[in-house]
């Protein structure tokens, strides 16, 4: 029981601790303080802003014949500026894949001649067969009679209807001579 009773004096103790702080806090006088700031702030200063981004980019097109039966060839190009940018692309025709594809299907559909004689419009392929002591057909004929006309008409050999047509490098040259002008003109703006 004597326990009991100091929990219940000690929690009296505490309550009337409480109750009676707050009055004595009450009774003091007031403490009153008035101040009175005046201030002037100025500033001066210079801010200088700097933007950073990415350059600008002329992204040349992609040009590819991968995966395709296709006998071209894709050339591009760009050339970009702070200010310009152009980009182009084209597509060349490789005419010695064409002939192998013609040739190959004219084999394949048993016209052997024929296939024989679409080679033969390579030089190489014509000086080749002749080295070998099989000349290219000519007009139907094969063998000797092949071998008498084509001596009859050296105008049509394929080296002298080839020579200085080369259309497919003088695209190329073109392009790449256009595309460097482009290039220089933009750098002098």
């Amino acid at each position: 029981m004597i326990r009991i009773t100091s929990k219940f004096a000690s929690i009296i103790i505490i309550f009337l601790g409480w109750v009676m702080f707050p009055a004595v806090t009450m009774a003091a006088d007031p403490i009153v303080t008035q101040s009175t700031t005046s201030s002037n702030v100025t500033t001066n200063g210079k801010q200088t802003t700097t933007v950073k981004s990415p350059p600008p980019s002329a992204i040349s097109p992609a040009i590819t014949s991968s995966g395709s039966d296709l006998c071209t060839v894709g050339i591009s190009g760009a050339v970009q500026t702070q200010i310009l940018g152009i980009s182009g692309g084209s597509t060349v025709r490789d005419m010695n894949c064409e002939r192998l594809k013609l040739s190959k299907t004219l084999y394949d559909m048993g016209m052997k001649v024929a296939a024989v004689s679409t080679l033969c419009q390579d030089f190489r392929v014509f000086s080749a067969m002749k080295m070998a002591g099989t000349p290219c057909p000519f007009e139907g004929k094969i063998g000797d009679a092949a071998s008498q006309l084509w001596e009859e008409h050296p105008e049509l050999h394929p080296e002298n209807l080839t020579e200085g047509k080369n259309d497919n490098n003088d695209l190329v040259k073109g392009a790449v001579g256009g595309f460097g002008l482009a290039g220089l003109l933009l750098l002098l703006l």
